[in-house]
């Protein structure tokens, strides 16, 4: 029922009550006019019954309207109650309820009930609601990097890569990794792949050993002899690469790890390699270096994610929407994942109203203080006014009966 419908409701009940009184004041003129003029004993009985309705009436009806309004417009103390206690009326409304409906003992059992994971399951599985989630989210993500200041996150970007550059000391880090690799044994390979390249390089290259060998050699030796010679040199070479190739044990194999080792723990723990590596890191690391890389970083970022944002068919998107089925058919399958979401809203739901409650009280006390008097006299009155004008109604009647009462047992003294 809408304001407009109560109003003529009201309407309709003050008319009849104060239609009521005025029929009581006619009966009480007429039986006062008639019993001059006749001594019948039921006029003086109907006339009491009147007399005392009209009081009774008049005296409901000020009581009524003394709580929305000045009876007559008098300023009569202790009247027009609702406009003057408005801020008193908030506050116990406020506390009222508090104590009445927002006390643990009466949210506990309504809690309790709550069975969130079926409705989000049940949403989430249709196609229509999850590309709603998906674009919403992706509306509110994307606004939050556009309204994101460039300076600023380059700015938080640079102080925290100075911030990590500063705590990493690279000798360590690039010695542990070389003993990383050395303990995976990932190292062999490396060493594989260079006994083959050196092996094929000789191979190639024997002509230049000839040179070489015949440069170095005496005048008086045969060009034959240092021929041979070159040759034996080359083939030696080569089939003792081939050797270290092919033979995971072989003697280099192992001295080339001891010799990699040795090097990697004087990476940690000589002097002269940490300054060196921190003077190449101030190098490459200078302020202006890390601004210029945490911008082009960010740049890069920030157009990636718009990309994706902006793409119906983004790989972000749809590992969205990878993720969210994955959690349907969970909340759907999973009873004790259910069973944590559910304990989980319960728990914070209960946790938030009781933490709220007084403020709950306050938002009801201000609400009410803040409205007009009249307003709120108003709102109040169309509420339970039509109740109200069944006061003055019985208050006629009752009223009527008494004065009947006295009158007659006046009569029977």
């Amino acid at each position: 029922m809408n304001d407009e419908q109560k109003k003529q409701q009201l309407r309709r009940y003050k008319t009849l009550a104060t239609g009521l009184f005025i029929l009581m004041a006619v009966t009480f003129l007429l039986m006062t006019v008639l019993q001059k003029t006749n001594s019948s004993h039921w006029i003086g009985y109907i006339r009491a019954f009147s007399e005392a309705a009209m009081v009774g009436a008049l005296a409901d009806w000020f009581a009524v309207t003394a709580l929305f309004n000045y009876p007559l417009g008098l300023k009569i103390p202790h009247t027009n109650l609702i406009e003057n206690s408005k801020e008193r009326i908030g506050d116990n409304l406020g506390n009222f309820v508090v104590d009445n409906f927002l006390s643990p003992e009466n949210i506990r059992p309504y809690i309790q009930k709550l069975k969130i994971s079926v409705y989000i399951g049940e949403w989430l599985s249709k196609e229509k609601n999850q590309a709603v989630l998906i674009t919403e989210l992706s509306s509110v993500i994307r606004d939050i990097i556009n309204k994101l200041d460039d300076d600023a996150v380059v700015s938080f970007i640079s102080a925290k890569a100075q911030e990590m550059a500063d705590s990493i000391k690279l000798n360590a880090v690039i010695g542990n990794g070389i003993e990383y690799l050395l303990n995976k044994n990932d190292h062999q390979k490396i060493i594989t792949s260079l006994s083959a390249q050196i092996k094929q390089y000789i191979l190639h290259n024997q002509k230049m050993i000839s040179e070489r060998v015949g440069k170095e050699s005496f005048f008086f030796i045969p060009k034959s002899v240092d021929n041979k010679i070159a040759e034996k040199i080359t083939q030696g070479l080569s089939d003792y690469f081939l050797e270290v190739e092919e033979h995971p044990d072989h003697p280099l194999r192992n001295e080339i790890t001891d010799r990699i080792l040795e090097f990697s723990d004087e990476l940690k723990t000589e002097p002269k390699w940490e300054t060196e590596f921190e003077s190449i890191k101030s190098d490459f690391l200078r302020e202006d270096k890390l601004k210029q890389y945490s911008s082009d970083i960010w740049q890069s970022l920030k157009a990636s994610l718009l990309k994706e944002l902006s793409d119906e068919e983004s790989r972000l998107k749809s590992y969205a929407r990878k993720n969210i089925n994955e959690f349907v058919d969970n909340l759907r399958n999973d009873e004790k994942f259910q069973n944590r979401i559910d304990h989980w809203v319960r728990f914070t739901a209960y946790k938030y109203i009781l933490k709220n409650t007084k403020n709950f009280g306050e938002l009801i006390s201000t609400t009410v203080g803040n409205w007009e008097g009249k307003e709120l006299s108003r709102k109040l009155e169309l509420e339970v006014g039509k109740d109200l004008q069944f006061i003055r109604i019985n208050g006629t009647i009752v009223g009527g009966l008494v004065g009947l009462l006295i009158y007659t047992v006046a009569n029977f003294i």
